[in-house]
């Protein structure tokens, strides 16, 4: 039997440590104490400020006097420090590191390798839709929406708050910005999550509460109404269902309007946690993604899986995750002979030798060097995705495995209550 070969059991045991971070991320998000209304305002600020490139109309708003005189240290949400360069220069930023900081705005799920703990009372559920993620902003008469590079998708009038110059108000802070996937095919912006609604920041609102705000303040203002003259695209709340069997199941296999892309897995006390985060998961298989394994500009999927690493110092091959995970090192000879340089994005095929995972930890990855990532590219793969898309050629978590964990959980509640009653 190969390595490949392995049969798991019906309720898969965990293969990495993606428990314990986001008990750890459910921690620091206690612990956190930044400003959330000064992040809102300032990442509005800059969203509508990127200077643009030659071919995008230069945006007339400019950073305000308050931004530019901000401490020069913030904290983010893992308590460390961080350079304001962040968030006051990133209108000056061109290139990969707009495209860096842009992506890094974003809350992005993790690849579900593991079944979380409480499935079925702490999470919610629902179908992502295929599409280009994005973040929309409305302020000062007017709504931008712009890709996770940072390029301007669509300037346009809509019915958010003092999104269009009808419903203009003079408030400086009545802004508005929107985590969405613009649906080409019915110019729909399905909204998936909120930062901040009519100047109130929602970044430390749990995923509960900012669903529960969204549904309602977009149905008052109108966004969700069929375009107008003063409204030019459509915005849509997803339908969001508790993951027990019921909710699992409708998310899963209901009919939706748009083309499914995935399930994404929100956990309900998690806040707005910009980059990689343990507490939102996607998961996906050939019934509810046309692309579950990776392919190439074709469309067609490589006989090897590929992943992207970054290239840190002393030749170290890294995730994007924080921290890292290391998969090797370069020798110095191979780099001055291949021309690569700390912080370029290198492209890699997994070998026969695949991976080796020993107590959640990667052991050894056999990794053959395919060249330099394409320049558009960001940042490198993270952990969760590489060990995701391995899995999903030899041995994936399926669907099953997730109803399986969700009947476990119900049947050790109830055997506790049985006892309890007993004793």
């Amino acid at each position: 039997m190969s390595s490949h070969d392995i049969r798991r059991p019906f309720k898969r045991p965990a293969i990495s440590d993606q428990q314990r971070r986001r008990e750890l991320s459910l921690l620091r998000q206690s612990q956190n104490r930044h400003d959330a209304q000064l992040q809102a305002r300032r990442l509005a600020s800059t969203l509508l400020s990127l200077q643009s490139s030659s071919q995008e109309q230069q945006v007339d708003i400019q950073v305000t006097d308050e931004l530019e005189s901000c401490p020069e240290e913030i904290d983010d949400d893992y308590g460390h420090h961080k350079d304001s360069h962040d968030l006051r220069q990133a209108t000056k930023l061109r290139g990969p590191d707009a495209r860096l900081w842009f992506a890094k705005q974003l809350m992005l799920p993790e690849w579900m390798i593991d079944v979380p703990d409480k499935l079925n009372t702490d999470w919610y559920v629902f179908a992502r839709p295929a599409g280009k993620r994005c973040f929309v902003v409305s302020s000062n008469g007017t709504t931008i929406s712009r890709l996770r590079n940072g390029v301007l998708l669509h300037r346009f009038p809509s019915a958010l708050p003092n999104g269009a110059r009808t419903n203009n108000s003079k408030a400086a802070q009545s802004y508005c910005i929107l985590d969405c996937i613009f649906h080409e095919s019915d110019e729909t912006y399905y909204v998936i999550d909120g930062v901040c609604w009519a100047g109130i920041s929602l970044y430390e609102c749990t995923a509960e509460f900012r669903f529960f705000w969204l549904n309602s303040k977009l149905a008052e203002t109108g966004a969700c109404d069929v375009p107008s003259t003063y409204h030019k695209y459509k915005f849509s709340a997803l339908p969001v269902y508790n993951c027990d069997k019921e909710g699992l199941q409708t998310a899963y296999a209901g009919q939706v309007p748009y083309v499914k892309d995935g399930l994404l897995f929100y956990n309900k006390h998690a806040q707005y946690q910009t980059g990689n985060t343990p507490l939102s998961l996607v998961w996906k298989d050939e019934h509810c993604s046309q692309y579950v394994i990776d392919t190439d500009n074709k469309g067609q999927v490589q006989s090897q899986q590929q992943v992207v690493l970054e290239l840190l110092d002393g030749g170290r091959l890294a995730t994007s995750d924080d921290p890292p995970v290391i998969f090797g090192c370069l020798l110095g000879e191979f780099m001055q002979k291949t021309e690569l340089h700390c912080g370029d994005l290198i492209k890699f095929a997994i070998g026969e030798g695949g991976l080796v995972v020993v107590d959640s930890k990667l052991e050894k990855a056999d990794l053959k060097y395919l060249g330099k990532s394409n320049r558009a590219r960001a940042f490198a793969d993270s952990y969760s995705k590489v060990l995701f898309q391995h899995a999903a050629r030899y041995s994936p978590l399926r669907i099953e495995h997730l109803f399986a964990s969700i009947s476990s959980y119900v049947e050790d509640g109830n055997s506790t209550q049985d006892a309890e009653m007993a004793g």
